[in-house]
């Protein structure tokens, strides 16, 4: 008997919603999620290339990736394996081969609370992947784990099919059914803030957001 909770996978968050984040910053979605905590510490590994996807959730105890495997199996495109290592960096969760299988059935990317190894095969790529560390050392694969539950990133929970986007600034995380009015607010956003710099580029910012000084 597996010792692996697999659960259902959760609906595919809709593709004109990816579609219209794939030009959203991270800071400015965090700056309308209320400016919570959200997943810090986590960093890119990959070469570049923007992250947007929906969440397939993974919790594995430290070090081991048994787990991740068998979530391989169910991925489909677009889905995002985000991996609760527990933030342990003693041993890689992920590594070359992984990237591999992920990358060739379609997934969007990698977000894993711990650490990966063959870092140059990431650092050369276009695959995203987020992680706290990398380190030579390889995982076990006897388990226990479970697949589609709510799971913690440093602190930060993220649940099955939550809208994940990732980029140089690091990776947000929120449920879809609040994606259109924050779509709508990062739009709106992105305009205020592109019309403070063209006040600065004509000279006519007076220090204060929002505030212009006559021509």
């Amino acid at each position: 008997m597996s010792n692996i909770d697999h659960n259902p996978l959760p609906p595919a968050v809709d593709p004109s919603i990816l579609e219209a984040l794939r030009t959203a910053a991270t800071p400015t979605i965090s700056d309308n999620l209320d400016r919570l905590p959200g997943i810090v510490g986590l960093r890119p590994f990959h070469r570049g290339g923007k992250l947007v996807g929906t969440a397939l959730t993974v919790r594995v105890r430290a070090g081991d990736n048994l787990a991740i495997h068998q979530a391989l199996n169910l991925v489909r495109p677009g889905d995002v394996v985000v991996v609760d290592g527990g933030g342990d960096i003693s041993r890689a969760l992920v590594g070359d081969i992984m990237k591999a299988i992920a990358e060739s059935l379609g997934a969007a990317g990698f977000v894993i609370d711990g650490a990966v190894r063959d870092a140059n095969a990431f650092k050369t790529s276009d695959f995203p992947c987020y992680a706290r560390a990398a380190i030579h050392r390889g995982p076990y694969k006897m388990g226990p784990g479970a697949i589609n539950i709510p799971v913690s990133i440093g602190g930060w929970t993220v649940n099955p099919g939550d809208v994940v986007v990732g980029d140089e600034d690091g990776v947000v995380t929120f449920p879809p059914t609040i994606a259109p009015s924050l779509i709508e607010a990062v739009r709106a956003q992105e305009r205020r803030e592109a019309e403070v710099l063209q006040m600065i580029r004509e000279g006519r910012y007076d220090g204060r957001y929002g505030k212009v000084t006559a021509p």
